[in-house]
């Protein structure tokens, strides 16, 4: 019987290492597999969910209602929707802890096809730069890397005396482009 209770013994502890080392490499693959998400991806995920994100301009609050593949739009309570580039999101709040890799963007297109259809669309914005400069206007045109905005009042047409300049902003100095009204 000594026998049986020493190979017993020496088979619950081959047993208990084996255990521990397959949960060492769960652990292991679990951590390697977070390592190759993105903050983005996790934000795709995330579609539909209401968050906080800071930019350099300041807060913005409200429910993800569209993604691009570097840009995402987010519904305001009472003050309608902004877009904020990826690049000018300092953090965002309320995201789950779910990713999904394999989760795509909405839309395919990058920050100028988005902001050329804001354009096309000729409704007053309000563009806040990262900088704490803000542009009301109409976006009069983007280019491949900036856009131009028409300044004027937000109830007023973007004609004769109403225009009160013009600025060119560079995309990497938008933190957020919020319809007016």
């Amino acid at each position: 019987m000594r026998w049986d209770d020493l190979f017993d013994d020496l088979e619950a502890q081959l047993a208990a290492a084996e255990r521990d080392e397959a949960l060492a490499q769960v652990a292991e693959r679990t951590r390697a597999e977070r390592a190759q998400v993105g903050w983005f991806d996790r934000v795709a995920a995330a579609v539909g969910e209401s968050v906080d994100c800071m930019t350099p301009a300041g807060p913005v609050q409200g429910r993800i209602a569209d993604l691009g593949k570097d840009w995402l739009v987010l519904e305001e309570s009472g003050r309608g929707s902004a877009i904020v580039p990826a690049s000018a999101v300092v953090s965002i709040g309320g995201l789950g802890r779910r990713s999904d890799k394999a989760t795509t963007p909405a839309r395919r297109f990058g920050l100028g096809v988005a902001l050329r259809a804001v354009s096309r669309d000729r409704s007053p914005v309000a563009v806040h730069d990262v900088a704490g400069g803000l542009w009301a206007g109409t976006i009069d045109f983007v280019g491949s890397d900036h856009l131009e905005v028409v300044l004027h009042p937000a109830d007023a047409l973007p004609r004769g005396a109403a225009v009160t300049g013009r600025r060119v902003v560079p995309w990497s100095s938008i933190a957020i482009v919020r319809r007016i009204g």
